[in-house]
């Protein structure tokens, strides 16, 4: 691969509601099976816990962690035996506020060491009975490559990913725990949201079942120009890999200049 290359490689797996060391455990095997060249791995929405409102209910106050905590080790330590940024999504307390939780995803370098995270900023109307909306859209400069993330419901705001393409992210990641009968969402939003910013993004969402509600998968990576290069199956555990190639995004830019081109004083 080239300097303007990279692979990132997308976990796509089941929870079970409230079982941290089960969830734990079935991630860190699916993150030892990727192939050695894979430079980011990303997991999906509340890996840790399953994320049925509903069926955890108040056991989101017991499950929940601090970043750094225990999930941010233990995932560290893959990161530095397979050489590997890895962003995961879990319930982050918040230990100076009693009762604050978020919905955050966080970024270990190489090394297993905290670059950052990011607390979702739009949540769903139901998520506000247990969490706090985040109010930063941060940027994350590796080294090698420069990303932002997005959780789920975020999606639907398309001014968060012209505010981290503006701020120079190459790609953003959105873990997610989209259920079944919102693929078109999912789909549409994915190709959307990297062509409208010629950026690249992956979606990483998870599957199984949590009482009524089955998760839909379709994992995808999408390039600069809008289209899927890679995508995952709608029901199975699986990691999916792509290659990322970041010259696509001068090369879409030059032949349409729209961040050139924009004037955000006019969108009021």
């Amino acid at each position: 691969m080239s300097k303007n290359t990279l692979q990132i490689g997308l976990i796509q797996i089941d929870c079970i509601p409230a079982d941290k060391d089960r969830n734990l455990a079935n991630a860190k095997k699916w993150l030892r099976s990727l192939p050695g060249e894979v430079d980011i791995a990303c997991l999906p929405e509340f890996f840790n816990t399953g994320y049925h409102l509903d069926v955890i209910g108040d056991d989101f106050y017991r499950l929940a962690e601090p970043i750094p905590g225990p999930t941010t080790i233990a995932l560290g330590e893959i990161a530095r035996d397979e050489d590997m940024v890895i962003m995961a999504n879990i319930p982050e307390v918040d230990l100076r506020q009693t009762g604050v939780l978020y919905d955050t995803t966080f970024i270990l370098d190489k090394k297993g060491e905290l670059v950052g995270h990011y607390r979702k900023s739009h949540l769903y109307p139901t998520e506000h009975c247990y969490f706090k909306a985040g109010d930063e859209l941060p940027v994350f400069d590796l080294g090698f490559v420069r990303i932002g993330t997005a959780t789920c419901f975020d999606h639907a705001f398309p001014g968060i990913f012209s505010t981290l393409a503006v701020n120079g992210a190459q790609i953003v990641f959105i873990p997610s725990a989209v259920p079944m009968h919102y693929e078109y969402l999912l789909n549409l939003r994915t190709q959307a949201r990297a062509q409208d910013n010629q950026i690249w993004v992956a979606a990483v969402n998870r599957v199984g079942t949590e009482r009524e509600v089955t998760y839909c998968g379709l994992s995808k990576v999408v390039n600069p120009r809008g289209e899927v290069v890679a995508e995952a199956s709608p029901d199975k555990e699986e990691f999916l890999v792509a290659e990322i190639d970041l010259s696509d995004i001068l090369r879409e830019r030059q032949q349409e200049p729209v961040l050139r081109a924009r004037r955000p004083g006019l969108y009021q």
